[in-house]
Order: structure tokens, then sequence, then C-alpha cells
């Protein structure tokens, strides 16, 4: 994947947070990543908000990690206002929870997540899943014909 697309990850957790990160990186994904402790940065962040303003510093991602449930402003909430804001909506967004309630399965893909997945409990299976997930981002933001990528922007 391109050096400069940027993955965020939103995780209340700071410590699983890193360990997400690292999983990435092992994985085989080459992007800078940023984390975010919330949903309410997460907002701030796709807006290019007060400290998130410098879209050099701060570039918009190309892939977003929510945490179903954090305090504040949930993944979910994330969700909705990205459909209220479309023209700040990442494809694709992917939900990474800890929760296997079919409920909030069902609620993520309502409001618009590209896949849901529960938080593997062995580092090895986390490392997996996300080289499935890579494989397939690499393969949805390959360029088109037209120079653009299959997946919009």
């Amino acid at each position: 994947m391109n050096r400069n697309l940027t993955i965020l990850i939103a995780e209340d957790d700071e410590d699983y947070a890193l360990i997400v990160e690292a999983a990435i990186k092992s994985s085989g994904w080459i992007n800078p990543v940023r984390i975010l402790p919330n949903g309410q940065e997460v907002i701030k962040y796709l807006s290019g908000e007060g400290e998130y303003a410098d879209r050099t510093a701060n570039p918009f991602p190309s892939v977003m990690f929510l945490d179903a449930k954090m305090p504040g402003a949930t993944g979910f909430d994330v969700l909705r206002w990205t459909r209220e804001h479309p023209e700040c909506s990442v494809q694709p967004t992917l939900m990474l929870s800890s929760s296997d309630d079919p409920k909030d399965v069902k609620l993520a893909y309502e409001l618009g997540v590209h896949g849901y997945f529960v938080k593997p409990a062995k580092l090895s299976d986390l490392k997996n899943m996300l080289q499935a997930i890579y494989g397939f981002c690499t393969w949805s933001l390959k360029p088109t014909m037209s120079g653009g990528t299959s997946a919009s922007q």
C-alpha cells in the first residue's frame, strides 16, 4: 500500500491501539498510522478541525479502523456523522470491536461500515486478520484505468 495513505485507528485502550499498530506494521502495511482515543477526536480529524487543520501534518486517512464502543462518541457515532458528511467518509471504514453482539454488527453495517471484525484474543490471530484486511485494502485501492482508485475517495 502507498506510504502516503494514512491509516486511522480509533481506539480508547491505548495499549490495544499500540498492539494493533504493531500488528499492522508487521502485516506488511508501510503506511503512517494515526491513533485517536475516541470518536470525538476522529470527527475533528476527518473534518480538519482545530489541531488537525494542517493536512500535510494530518493527511486525510485512506483506511479507518473504528472501535465500536468508546467513551464519548462511539464508532457508531462516527459512522452516523460520516453519513451526514459524505465528503469526510473514508473508504474503507472497518469496525474492530470486542463486541460480537449481532445487534452491534447489524447496526454497523446499516450505518455503512465496510467490514466488522471482532478483536482477536491472540496476537497471531490479530496479525492474520490484518494481513487479510491488507489484501482487501490494497485490492480496493488499486488505480483504475482512468488514474483514480477503484474505491471512491
